[in-house]
């Protein structure tokens, strides 16, 4: 069995996990602990706060009973906003408050765009728009071209939680841009998980969605493979395994 431990802010879309958990249909095993969101809201104060080393050291030792074999943070806002840097810094100190492999959903993004092979992408983001940039900025370190951004405003992650289809497909739709590889849903309290396949034929192209590429990344952190068409192109590939 492998055991995939994640970090969560508060309480928002945290039930696709236990849905990818399902959709993976074989011996892997979700350990979710939820963090202290703090404030709630896209703001960059807030979200350096949210991310901040006591935050995350908090939730690691449930994940080490659990036999975690390795532990992502599952927030993008909360990853990039520290920037390209501050984001491995942050993993850094992740890794060795855990004593296990670490990652965040901001380099998921990065490792799951090379993966699928796409070199421009389109961002669907719910944040604010200067919080989106920050993201735009981060995938530009990375040498990923970002063809555009579209910015819904929302503040909060418990507004982003209560979406549903309708706004997550209105959201993909808008971002979509026919030069673009793929398309970018970058936020962990927007609910994905049921939709990626539905998203993908639409738009014609891969799909990547927040809580998707952090099950993703930690799955590569422990060196597993997992065929699962339902959670989109990104599960039809065998990850690249990087030291």
């Amino acid at each position: 069995m492998t055991a995939l431990g994640f970090l969560y802010p508060g309480h928002s879309a945290e039930d696709d996990y236990p849905r990818i958990e399902q959709l993976l249909g074989s011996d892997i095993r979700v350990h979710l602990v939820h963090t202290d969101i703090g404030e709630d809201a896209h703001r960059v104060d807030a979200l350096l706060e949210m991310g901040a080393p006591a935050r995350l050291a908090a939730g690691v030792q449930e994940l080490r009973h659990a036999g975690a074999d390795a532990v992502v943070w599952a927030c993008t806002s909360g990853s990039f906003v520290h920037g390209w840097e501050g984001a491995h810094e942050q993993v850094r100190t992740l890794a060795q408050a855990a004593g296990m492999p670490a990652s965040s959903t901001s380099f998921a993004f990065v490792h799951a765009v090379r993966e699928v092979g796409a070199g421009r992408v389109a961002v669907g983001a719910t944040y604010p728009e200067d919080v989106a940039r920050l993201f735009v900025d981060f995938l530009g370190a990375a040498g990923i071209e970002v063809t555009g951004v579209r910015s819904s405003g929302i503040i909060t992650a418990a507004e982003v939680g209560t979406w549903g289809e309708a706004e997550v497909f209105a959201l993909a739709r808008a971002a979509d841009a026919p030069d673009a590889q793929a398309v970018l849903l970058p936020d962990t309290a927007l609910h994905t998980a049921a939709h990626i396949p539905a998203l993908e034929k639409e738009l014609g192209k891969p799909v990547l969605t927040a809580n998707q590429v952090t099950v993703w990344e930690a799955l590569r952190l422990a060196d597993r493979r997992v065929n699962a068409p339902r959670l989109g192109a990104l599960f039809t590939r065998e990850p690249i395994v990087q030291v």
